[in-house]
């Protein structure tokens, strides 16, 4: 046959204690010691399982429990010793002097795991929890960025366009038949410099003058490889 139940429960009372019941208990503890606990309620006149004054004494009626508000430095510590032990309370209870394993488990659900979920910190693995809703916002924010940079470019892009285009209409660029810009003063200046050189050869009542038509239809009997390198001037 195994081992009997620890707590019997057939005529055995439950529920939260009375001040009555605390009071044999303290006092039978105080004057014999605990001992066994399975023994305890008989000897001390309690109608409890031995397990029920065992956890009555250590999480309540111990005289060096520490009570009241757990302290930052204590609130850190039981996240560190979460993160390593997860919920072992009573290994935990040890690093945490006065302070009950029944206690530092009740603070943990009641107020550090949903200070971690609000951190956004998973309170089993201690890790950061991967949310789909902060992975969407993420990348809405970062695909908002891109599309105004392109934005901002294309803006940029087509105001440079258009101030070239007014730049020309304003200044226009003649070009030559050769793909070569000639200013009105150059040409000018090798039509003088033509006339001046034909004249010094005595034929320059022969040469056109400027605005009086083009050296190819008044040719005047001089061969178009000599007008030419004189035009080249």
């Amino acid at each position: 046959m195994g081992r009997s139940p620890y707590c019997d429960s057939s005529g055995l009372k439950k529920g939260p204690w009375t001040p009555e019941e605390d009071h044999k208990l303290l006092a039978y503890i105080h004057q014999h010691g605990h001992g066994s606990w399975r023994a305890l309620p008989s000897k001390a006149g309690l109608e409890r399982c031995g397990k029920s004054c065992r956890l009555r004494w250590t999480n309540y009626l111990r005289p060096d429990i520490k009570r009241g508000k757990f302290s930052l430095q204590e609130e850190q510590a039981i996240e560190q010793l979460h993160a390593l032990l997860g919920n072992r309370w009573s290994a935990i209870a040890t690093h945490l002097p006065k302070r009950t394993d029944n206690e530092i488990k009740n603070y943990w659900n009641t107020h550090l795991k949903k200070k971690l979920i609000k951190m956004g910190i998973d309170p089993i693995t201690h890790k950061p929890m991967k949310n789909n809703n902060e992975e969407m916002k993420v990348k809405s924010n970062m695909n908002n960025s891109t599309l105004s940079h392109m934005a901002q470019w294309e803006t940029a892009r087509l105001e440079a366009e258009e101030r070239l285009a007014r730049q020309h209409k304003i200044q226009p660029i003649p070009s030559s038949s050769s793909g070569r810009v000639e200013s009105p003063t150059t040409s000018s200046t090798a039509t003088e410099n033509c006339q001046h050189l034909a004249g010094e050869s005595g034929v320059a009542d022969d040469l056109p003058s400027s605005g009086s038509g083009s050296a190819e239809s008044k040719n005047y009997g001089w061969p178009d490889t000599i007008l030419d390198e004189f035009l080249r001037f």
